[in-house]
């Protein structure tokens, strides 16, 4: 009885030896993505099928905000995050303090200003209302886009990082209102103009090349990127999804799917 009991005891630690190095193994597998849902995440479910040829399996986690996409990541709780520009994370990186950094390039999201009660910019009234994002990099990405149509003048029109303390000329007495990027499409209803992101414009139905006044050309120097830390970006499953989102494939897909809301980087 007492053999046949050892060799119980030792048949069970086998079995869960195995299946700790099989959750190990599928573990190892995981690549874990923060995103926003559009388009994000959307360009992110074409990459996954393609990294799962590779041997890699990609985990999306949509977000609704820009905040705790780069926290979960500087925690380590999740691998990479695919939602911003440069100088957003540099911004983010000077201001709380952490190291993240960039893995590659994928794509441009035109910024562009819209309006429910105008159809062109010049029919904006003195005084009107405008609200912008209220944090730091897409604020001044508003404000360089009504700097370059003439309707401000800034200090350092070059400045990525620009203020409204830097404004030097406001013919129209514009009236400007920063919030949260996510609430921008909630004012168009109550304001003149809104300085949108083109992934909050996209999921609130607004088409960026139609419904925008004032619209980023191709040249926008605002790359989105697949973003990371400095312990994982050399991550051979980290390598693999950026190559993918860097393929002909994804690319061919931003173009249809976009038809120039969003443009591939690469």
């Amino acid at each position: 009885m007492k053999l046949l009991l050892l060799m119980i005891a030792a048949l069970l630690s086998l079995l869960l030896l195995a299946g700790c190095s099989g959750s190990g193994d599928r573990d190892g597998n995981v690549l874990t993505v923060a995103a926003t849902a559009i388009p994000h995440a959307e360009i992110l479910k074409q990459a996954k099928p393609l990294l799962a040829k590779e041997g890699v399996d990609l985990e999306i986690r949509t977000f609704a905000d820009y905040v705790q996409p780069n926290t979960q990541v500087a925690e380590k709780n999740i691998d990479l995050n695919y939602f911003q520009t440069k100088p957003y994370l540099d911004a983010f990186n000077r201001e709380r303090g952490t190291h993240l950094t960039i893995v590659t390039g994928v794509h441009i999201e035109p910024f562009g200003a819209y309006s429910h009660k105008f159809t062109k910019i010049d029919q904006l009234p003195d005084g009107a209302s405008v609200t912008l994002p209220n944090d730091p990099s897409n604020s001044s990405r508003g404000l360089l886009l009504l700097a370059r149509h003439g309707l401000i003048t800034l200090k350092n029109p070059n400045n990525e990082l620009s203020t409204l303390k830097d404004i030097t000329a406001n013919p129209k007495q514009l009236q400007f209102r920063e919030l949260e990027a996510a609430m921008l499409p909630r004012t168009l209803d109550e304001v003149d103009l809104a300085l949108i992101n083109t992934n909050y414009a996209l999921a609130a139905g607004l088409n960026p090349t139609k419904d925008a006044l004032l619209i980023e050309d191709r040249s926008s120097p605002y790359v989105n990127y697949l973003v990371g830390r400095a312990d994982n970006q050399h991550d051979p499953r980290v390598q693999k999804l950026a190559k993918v989102l860097n393929s002909p494939q994804i690319k061919a897909f931003i173009e249809q799917k976009y038809h120039g809301a969003v443009v591939p980087a690469f």
